[in-house]
């Protein structure tokens, strides 16, 4: 492991920097002003990493820049700076690490050469489309993270040309708009980001904002349901739609 260690020394400068994916099923949302719609082409993808998350056309969306989040899934391959992994819900992330990226195996502290084809891994960093810097990165147990769990919680998978799913689980802030609050990053984006993981597996969280009641809102991508989290001041799952 010390190549790759020495490797990631010589591009920690860049490691921050996130080439905004061009896959399939990229979706986010639109300005409080602007329908919600599905990404339909790699060309979309890439004139709009951040396509919106309903039906219909695509448009600007002022918070689509990097933001604090995360993912989990399987890992597919390993690099020098870096891996990719493919979520439950079939998304493909590519995964940055940098000097400052720590990992652990459960909850013990953990080096680089943890990360290996095929584990389950959580990761938290800064999320722009598809690609996470990351911060942290955790081995989780063998089978914690797979497509029956993503299917038991209700996700529904992006698929080419399907309709955005339309509903509503659980408890939807009273008076909430879409666009509204204030995008947070640190412990609390950490602590909202694992809680709609672990609840709604299968997609990547790029954004987490607090809204006016203290109550977060988990956005989140790669997926055609759901497409808003939203958490409690407790870091509870409450609603998603």
């Amino acid at each position: 492991m010390p190549s790759r260690k020495l490797t990631r020394s010589i591009v920690a400068g860049a490691a921050a920097i996130a080439v905004a994916g061009g896959s399939y099923g990229i979706v986010s949302a639109t300005s409080s002003s602007a329908s919600t719609a599905a990404s339909s082409s790699p060309a979309a993808s890439s004139a709009s990493p951040a396509a919106s998350s309903g039906s219909g056309g695509g448009g600007s969306n002022a918070r689509s820049g990097p933001a604090a989040g995360g993912s989990s899934g399987t890992v597919g391959s390993v690099s020098t700076s870096g891996f990719t992994m493919t979520t439950s819900g079939g998304q493909k992330v590519t995964v940055d690490e940098a000097s400052a990226t720590t990992y652990q195996k459960g909850t013990s502290p953990a080096s680089a050469s943890a990360i290996t084809t095929g584990e389950s891994v959580l990761v938290l960093g800064t999320v722009n489309s598809t690609t996470i810097t990351a911060t942290q990165v955790t081995v989780q147990p063998t089978g914690s993270e797979g497509s029956a769990a993503s299917s038991a919680a209700g996700v529904v998978p992006f698929q080419q040309g399907a309709p955005s799913t339309s509903k509503q689980a659980g408890q939807i802030p009273a008076n909430y708009s879409q666009g509204s609050g204030t995008i947070v990053s640190g412990t609390a984006a950490s602590k909202a980001t694992e809680a709609a993981l672990a609840a709604y597996p299968g997609g990547v969280v790029d954004r987490v904002v607090k809204l006016s009641n203290g109550e977060y809102e988990v956005h989140y991508i790669g997926v055609n349901w759901p497409h808003h989290i939203f958490v409690n001041q407790d870091f509870k799952v409450v609603g998603a739609d």
